[in-house]
């Protein structure tokens, strides 16, 4: 029977049985928050196409760590921006790298905070892509050993986690046999599995400084209109070693998450990038569209699709929110 013995209406009429019967729900401990991290001391240099984003300096990144952890957040990834830059990214891997540094500050002050490291070439080399250029294009192997030396000396500063994001064929079977010889069975990795070569990178890019000098990065990141091979990248991955994967960006992309969390069982990570961010708060800005609600949807609509883990800049905002 139809109406009026059944009215759907009626579970919606008082917030209370709305939220009762919600079939989809957001927790601050689903999200990860993004962090750029730069040299200096007392350093907070807001990122001109991301308002609300900054770039931080390791004594502001602790404090700003502090907070997440008090807002219940699931984690940060964290994004380094080098002193200098060489074709051989050699401070990607350095002991004294940024981000290793990073890692240790955050890990005395905040232990108990999931810190995962972005594990990629792209903000450390003179070129600004994502390996080693040979011939005007990324050498895909002479990338996994930089890849792997990247990861490992995360793993010995104190990361609980790497995230690959560089797209070359064959990394994360490279860094787990890395991680594992060098005795870091237990740190999982997080897999930039399905990263398309999307315009909505551009605010990133900025604030990570990471621009490719010359190029582009389509011949390595994912074409957008295929579906089919990210599946099959992110199958592969899984067999590599990947503990979680990820689906980057997320809004164009919810189809993708969709049929991967229908696919496969490991954990679904989706990345709300910067140019997501970015139109949210210049629409909020401008009075189109209410922030608020706006953040709310979207996360609502990423977890929807399958997503169990968040990453983005809204989530110190969301916390604030879901509490």
């Amino acid at each position: 029977m139809g109406f009026p013995v059944h009215r759907l209406r009626r579970l919606r009429y008082k917030s209370s049985l709305r939220a009762l019967v919600r079939e989809t729900r957001l927790d601050p401990s689903g999200l990860i928050h993004p962090l750029f991290v730069c040299p200096g001391e007392g350093v907070r240099r807001e990122v001109r196409s991301m308002p609300g984003q900054y770039q931080l300096s390791i004594d502001e990144l602790v404090r700003e760590c502090e907070q997440i952890h008090k807002l219940g957040i699931g984690g940060v990834i964290l994004f380094g921006l080098p002193e200098r830059k060489d074709e051989n990214a050699s401070e990607a891997y350095a002991e004294e790298g940024i981000i290793q540094r990073a890692v240790r500050a955050v890990k005395r002050a905040v232990p108990e905070l999931l810190v995962i490291t972005d594990v990629c070439c792209c903000e450390y080399t003179s070129h600004g892509h994502c390996g080693k250029v040979v011939e005007g294009d990324v050498d895909n192997d002479v990338t996994l050993e930089w890849l792997a030396k990247i990861a490992v000396s995360h793993a010995r500063a104190g990361a609980d986690m790497v995230a690959p994001s560089d797209m070359m064929d064959g990394r994360v079977g490279t860094i787990r046999r890395a991680l594992d010889q060098a005795g870091f069975q237990k740190i999982p990795i997080l897999s930039y599995a399905a990263k398309f070569a999307s315009c909505f990178y551009g605010p990133f890019r900025e604030a990570a400084e990471s621009a490719p000098q010359f190029g582009d990065r389509r011949s390595y990141q994912m074409d957008p209109p295929n579906v089919r091979e990210a599946l099959r990248e992110i199958e592969l991955d899984i067999e590599e070693g990947a503990d979680i994967v990820m689906v980057k960006p997320a809004l164009p992309y919810l189809d993708v998450i969709r049929a991967a969390s229908e696919r496969f069982l490991v954990p679904i990570a989706a990345y709300q990038v910067s140019g997501e961010y970015s139109m949210i708060v210049a629409a909020a800005q401008n009075g189109w569209i209410d922030r608020r609600l706006a953040i709310l949807e979207t996360l609502t609509a990423i977890r929807r699709a399958g997503a169990r883990i968040i990453l983005t800049y809204f989530a110190k905002e969301a916390a604030q929110m879901l509490c």
